[in-house]
């Protein structure tokens, strides 16, 4: 059944991704201008997101379900580190490939999708993810990119989402509530996440001719690598450890952190390669090819996962 809804969730967003991509082939806007727009989701609603996420009552439930969505993501960043490595000793894989394997694209989809088929009360345990990631994307992934090993805590502490984070955690075990007019002006904010960030994929797919795409012959491999074979290991690990069992809602908290896994990869790490000189169009290609194929791996990892 949930499997079925994410069809449903995901084919309209890939619609509203369809619709960026008109933007640009039309020529109404430009790919550059998408930029605005990703301002916008990453300073503004993904904060709203994030902080409404946490206005929720104070129970033990939600707080054990918390520390096991936070355990999980830990544990399958672990399990993708080890699991990228040995990746790389037999394919060969070069930085801008690990990157776009070890990383998801979970901040622009998980939320939306969460909302949207589970429901928002759901959407507090994603949280979980997005935080393991973005300390480990702004260490471990600016290290691949960068080829250095100096860490830059500073990116990573005034992250704004991970100060949302931060701050949502902290209203949530101080029991805080924030005044029914802010809760309800970030809440309309933040249903905007979806339709904003797939616009924003379309409008970077309206630039990319055919021809770029497929000059990269490894896309096949690494797109089958990120979108098959990882999600399958991960849920190996997830219901072969007997996680599931360890809270009456244990199952649906860990499909949330595999459906975080099992998105496309970062459109973070595209930016970073072109910060850090790396091939930032290829980064770009594994994006856009891992985005389109999602719609089909998605609901079958789902489905798998609740056999």
């Amino acid at each position: 059944m949930i499997s079925l809804l994410l069809v449903k969730q995901i084919a309209q967003l890939f619609l509203v991704m369809l619709m960026g991509f008109i933007l640009v082939r039309t020529h109404l806007l430009k790919p550059e201008e998408s930029k605005s727009l990703s301002i916008v989701v990453l300073y503004l609603i993904m904060p709203c997101v994030i902080i409404n996420a946490f206005q929720v009552k104070y129970t033990e439930s939600i707080r054990n379900g918390l520390i096991l969505a936070f355990a999980a993501a830990v544990l399958i960043h672990i399990a993708l580190l080890i699991l990228v490595k040995v990746l790389e000793k037999i394919f060969h894989l070069d930085a801008v490939e690990k990157s776009s394997i070890m990383y998801s694209n979970s901040g622009n989809l998980i939320i939306p999708i969460v909302t949207s088929v589970l429901g928002y009360e759901w959407v507090i345990y994603s949280s979980a993810f997005l935080s393991v990631q973005l300390v480990l994307m702004w260490t471990h992934g600016r290290m691949v990119l960068c080829e250095e090993r100096k860490i830059d805590f500073k990116k990573i502490l005034l992250n704004i989402n991970m100060i949302s984070i931060f701050f949502g955690i902290l209203i949530f075990a101080t029991r805080i509530q924030l005044p029914n007019i802010l809760t309800e002006t970030m809440k309309s904010v933040s249903v905007t996440i979806g339709p904003i960030s797939m616009i924003v994929t379309g409008m970077l797919i309206g630039k990319m001719t055919l021809k770029q795409v497929f000059a990269y012959k490894r896309i096949y491999l690494i797109t089958f690598l990120k979108m098959i074979v990882c999600p399958a290991v991960i849920i190996l690990l997830l219901k072969f450890r007997g996680m599931t069992t360890l809270l009456p809602n244990g199952k649906m908290i860990l499909m949330i952190s595999l459906l975080a896994t099992i998105t496309p990869s970062a459109s973070t790490i595209t930016q970073m390669a072109q910060i850090y000189g790396k091939n930032a169009e290829y980064a770009s290609v594994i994006n856009v090819v891992t985005t389109i194929i999602c719609i089909a791996t998605m609901p079958i990892m789902i489905w798998l996962y609740q056999l």
